[in-house]
């Protein structure tokens, strides 16, 4: 049996990964969308989720590809509708709002999934499981890319709940608490905000898991190719990089492995073996720690910043 998902949401994150994945994925169907803006030829559309859920009873999971703002009140209507939940990241704006859909989905009877797409990247596993077999002795993120390349206009990144360069970073986030099994804690933060905007262009943290010192740089102001790169010193003396926001693993300049952008079809069919053990996937680890910056860090303002601006 298929089962039949209806998707919310069809910005460019939709139509450049969600729409391939569930068409890759054994098990699933697309069986119709819900959209402000856009249709698609091949699927019923309609304007929003209330539309949508009453015009197709048959829908087993509603998949949330919308902005963060908002995104809370659609998760209960999909698990009050009785049906299956799976979240975009960053799952919801706050750590109270997906705890109060943990509970209803519990009390529901429904599956709901936060997804972390970085965390499928094809060089993510062998690296955690060549990092079982030895000790971190230091960590360091580089998380840099433009944002007007991949956020050309967008506003809501911008507004209380849009996370700025969090936006990218919680993946950084959430490949670093997926490699490690020590709790990572956050110790400081330096988030630096433009001039008339509510959430960082730029972030500096300083983190710990155990007794491994671990830093992250989050910058927005990238004008060349992205930096997505996690490395990794060890007590044996190795220097690891994880490269391409998880696509490449390499162990003192020697390829370990290296693969395609399969993540969201991964995600789909989790999604799928989920539900069909009547079981929840909500790891809140990546969220907890962005929560954890925005509560503590120190706060720097600087120079505007126009999103859709040359350079």
């Amino acid at each position: 049996m298929s089962l039949a998902i209806g998707l919310v949401g069809l910005g460019a994150i939709a139509k450049a990964q969600h729409l391939p994945a569930i068409a890759a994925t054994e098990g699933v169907h697309l069986a119709a969308i819900a959209s402000r803006n856009a249709t698609l030829p091949d699927a019923p559309s309609h304007h929003g989720l209330t539309e949508m859920l009453a015009a197709h009873p048959e829908l087993d999971i509603v998949s949330l590809c919308t902005p963060p703002q908002g995104r809370f009140e659609q998760g209960m209507e999909v698990l009050h509708a009785g049906r299956h939940l799976m979240l975009e990241k960053p799952p919801a704006m706050s750590l109270s709002e997906i705890e109060t859909l943990r509970e209803t989905a519990a009390q529901a009877e429904c599956t709901i999934f936060a997804t972390w797409h970085s965390r499928e990247a094809a060089a993510v596993e062998p690296a955690r499981a060549w990092l079982l077999e030895r000790k971190a002795t230091r960590i360091a993120i580089a998380w840099r890319e433009d944002v007007r390349k991949w956020h050309p206009g967008q506003e809501w990144i911008w507004q209380p709940g849009g996370l700025g360069v969090f936006d990218p970073g919680i993946n950084a986030l959430s490949i670093l608490t997926r490699l490690l099994h020590d709790p990572v804690h956050l110790k400081s933060a330096t988030l630096n905000i433009p001039e008339g905007r509510q959430t960082p262009i730029a972030a500096d943290l300083t983190l710990c898991a155990g007794d491994t010192p671990v830093t992250a740089q989050f910058d927005w102001r990238e004008t060349g190719d992205e930096l997505w790169r996690i490395t990794i010193e060890t007590d044996e003396g190795d220097l690891a990089q994880l490269d391409k926001g998880g696509a490449e693993f390499s162990v003192n300049g020697a390829q370990i492995c290296r693969g395609n952008n399969h993540e969201y079809a991964r995600l789909y069919a989790r999604m799928r073996d989920l539900v069909a053990q009547g079981q929840s996937d909500l790891d809140l680890a990546p969220l907890r720690l962005v929560a954890d910056a925005f509560m503590t860090a120190r706060f720097n303002t600087v120079a505007p910043f126009d999103t859709e601006a040359a350079q």
